[in-house]
């Protein structure tokens, strides 16, 4: 027997909701309900994450308890942008527009919200710089929070404004919106250069490519990358932590795990949406590109990208460390 469904009323049309007593979240018993209704709350803002990006569509048919499916093609989605994966091959992605397309991709059972770093309407020219700062095995929440007090001071002497966030799991999400005037190449090893010279600044900021040569807290450069996906603000992730947008000053004493699904309400009723003027602050890249430039006459330059990428020019052997026998590998 089919379960119980419901329709909205958004941007001017109706949007079903199916099944909205199906268990999303089995340890807790949220619903997909539970998960429409946090979208409907800080829609906003959810849609300004997304807004006009392609969106890699991360489905969580039966729930946190099994595997997602990932879904770059969807069938049946309207607003379906044309795009070439990094394998070369052509193919669309849902680029939402409006709220209904984001309580749709709720009804997709999606609960983190992925998208690139560019809009639709200009793919070639990303508009975010994302750092991602990820607390390897060793460390914790604590370690991210220290290296963002690093980055944002380093983000003020370049005169970027950064956007930070909850990760929704162990770490911190910083966005810099950019005018779109540099493609993704230059991109990446802007944040490539900026990662390196926090790692020069901070004992535990690192940018080693191999989790081998990791401890303390990785920057990774490569989700700037072309068709590289990160959850956006009030993304729900797997853990049942929302992914929340804070203040600088409120770096010291974010509680990233006092924000789950249900207790981020109270959040929101606090702070409402910190996202607000993000797109009215796009920043420039002239002063990375210089500490590319810098970084290149020290003989730091390309560093390793993801596997399923094609090798790129000075790029280093993909080659583990500890794998390595020979001291020269062909390039």
């Amino acid at each position: 027997m089919a379960g119980a469904s419901k329709t909205f009323e958004l941007a001017g049309r109706e949007v079903k909701i199916s099944s909205i007593d199906k268990i999303m979240f089995p340890e807790q018993g949220w619903t997909k309900l539970d998960v429409v209704e946090h979208f409907l709350m800080c829609i906003d803002g959810a849609l300004r994450g997304v807004n006009n990006r392609p969106c890699l569509l991360k489905r969580w048919n039966a729930g946190v308890g099994q595997r997602a499916l990932f879904v770059k093609r969807p069938k049946g989605a309207r607003n379906l942008v044309d795009v070439t994966f990094p394998s070369a091959r052509p193919g669309q992605m849902f680029a939402p527009i409006d709220e209904g397309d984001v309580i749709w991709m709720a009804q997709q059972n999606c609960l983190d919200l992925n998208p690139w770093n560019a809009r639709a309407s200009d793919l070639e020219h990303p508009d975010e710089l994302r750092l991602d700062l990820d607390p390897t095995e060793n460390h914790d929440f604590e370690a991210a929070r220290d290296v963002a007090a690093a980055v944002k001071e380093l983000l003020d002497e370049l005169g970027l404004v950064g956007w930070p966030k909850t990760s929704g799991n162990r770490g911190i999400h910083i966005y810099v919106r950019l005018l779109p005037e540099w493609d993704y190449y230059e991109v990446r090893r802007a944040g490539l250069a900026l990662a390196r010279e926090l790692e020069r600044r901070h004992p535990l900021a690192t940018t080693a490519w191999w989790k081998e040569e990791r401890d303390g807290v990785f920057i990774d450069y490569n989700q700037n990358a072309w068709d590289k996906t990160i959850a956006s603000a009030y993304s729900i992730r797997h853990t049942g932590l929302v992914s929340a947008p804070f203040r600088w000053e409120e770096l010291a004493t974010i509680d990233h795990i006092a924000m789950d699904l249900m207790s981020f309400k109270d959040r929101w009723a606090d702070v409402g949406d910190l996202t607000t003027g993000i797109d009215e602050a796009p920043g420039r890249l002239e002063r990375l590109l210089e500490m590319v430039a810098g970084d290149e006459e020290l003989g730091l330059g390309e560093a390793p990208w993801p596997p399923h990428y094609p090798k790129m020019p000075g790029e280093p052997p993909r080659v583990q460390p500890s794998k390595k026998v020979e001291e020269n590998w062909d390039d």
